[in-house]
């Protein structure tokens, strides 16, 4: 819908946006051996069905019924995954109901059903691997602050590491990107994103919103996330009655931890963005509200864990010692200056209506003034 009618351009641009984007890591390859032109196409062979909300297509004059195919309750193949992976096309035709024709995101992933439950694996990207290692640092720090998050575990295959997480989405629910829900109201020239978000969702009824984005923005600071786009993050609504049950957990948090950069590049800070509502981190945590619910005294050994995780004997091919270190190091210093600030009595809870700050303030982001 737009302006309250029908807008098929609209209908057409959410098509598309389901398709796995030409960005993503050896899809290119993946088309080649499947033999087809535009990944588009793969969304027709499994009618649109995914793992992260109830919509799907079905051909007219059809019979088919969605207890029949969804991939909630039913299983499904392995075959796009194990392309999209680097498999070679089997003899045997390929059979195309798999939710991997509707995953998202740029880094190699895939949909396995593992003891019974749906996960996602996912890879990371060069030279470093360090996504889906960093998954598991964030679960953790999540876990020690009790934030509502997803858990990821790691494995190996070929020597590479995947994160694997569960899906946190059933048969009775959907996830609602935020890029979704600050579409449902115009945003005014004279308001920020954040406060158009929070808008938003009050607006629609979402609970716990304000609340969330502290932990979220806090979260994102002590783990330098670079990432957290308008698709990271969201909400949960029943798929049946529309009612809202609250913001999702927090899930996708692996491009952090300077997980492209080198050693001098991490030392010196000054290309350390974030998203989605400022371009730096200390700008965005002028939007917390409150620091009350983070205990600190539950982030002791932070950087001990980074290090134990980091030098896993299978990552050693990735991770240098020094670099492992220097990550370390730099984490525990912005859970102290997180502390600093949270204890300082002059801090503005300030939201500016400039989402673009003109002035270079990466410089000072290690060290809080």
């Amino acid at each position: 819908m737009k302006k309250g009618a029908v807008d098929r351009a609209a209908l057409n641009t959410w098509w598309t946006d389901r398709s796995i984007p030409a960005s993503r890591s050896g899809v290119r390859e993946a088309m080649e051996t499947l033999q087809i032109t535009d990944t588009k196409m793969l969304l027709i062979r499994c009618f649109g069905l995914s793992l992260s909300d109830q919509y799907w297509i079905r051909p007219e004059n059809s019979e088919l019924a969605w207890e029949n195919i969804n991939f909630f309750e039913n299983e499904f193949s392995d075959d796009i995954g194990d392309v999209l992976f680097g498999a070679d096309k089997k003899p045997d035709p390929l059979n195309f109901s798999s939710p991997d024709n509707t995953s998202d995101g740029n880094l190699k992933k895939r949909w396995k059903i593992i003891d019974g439950k749906r996960c996602l694996v996912k890879g990371g990207s060069n030279p470093y691997r360090q996504q889906p290692l960093n998954e598991v640092i964030a679960s953790e720090i999540m876990r020690r602050l009790n934030i509502p998050h997803v858990p990821y575990t790691v494995t190996w295959n070929k020597g590479a590491p995947y994160s694997v997480c569960e899906d946190f989405v059933s048969e009775d629910t959907e996830l609602v990107p935020a890029r979704r829900i600050i579409q449902t109201k115009k945003q005014p020239n004279n308001k920020s994103m954040y406060q158009h978000f929070v808008d938003c969702a009050d607006s629609l009824g979402i609970p716990g919103v304000r609340d969330f984005l502290d932990r979220m923005i806090v979260l994102d600071y002590i783990i330098a996330n670079e990432d957290r786009h308008l698709n990271n993050f969201g909400a949960i609504r029943n798929a049946e009655t529309l009612e809202w049950l609250g913001m999702a957990p927090i899930y996708d948090s692996g491009s952090s931890l300077g997980y492209d950069k080198s050693v001098p590049m991490l030392r010196d800070g000054s290309e350390v963005v974030c998203k989605p509502f400022k371009k730096h981190h200390e700008e965005q945590l002028k939007l917390v509200s409150s620091f009350d619910r983070i205990d600190f005294s539950a982030l002791a050994g932070v950087g001990d864990m980074i290090t134990r995780i980091f030098s896993d004997n299978n990552a050693k091919d990735y991770m240098e010692e020094n670099r492992i270190r220097v990550i370390a190091e730099l984490t525990e210093r912005r859970i102290k200056n997180l502390q600093t600030l949270a204890d300082s009595k002059t801090h503005k809870q300030t939201i500016t209506t400039d989402d673009e700050v003109g002035k270079n303030i990466a410089a000072s982001y290690g060290d809080t003034k």
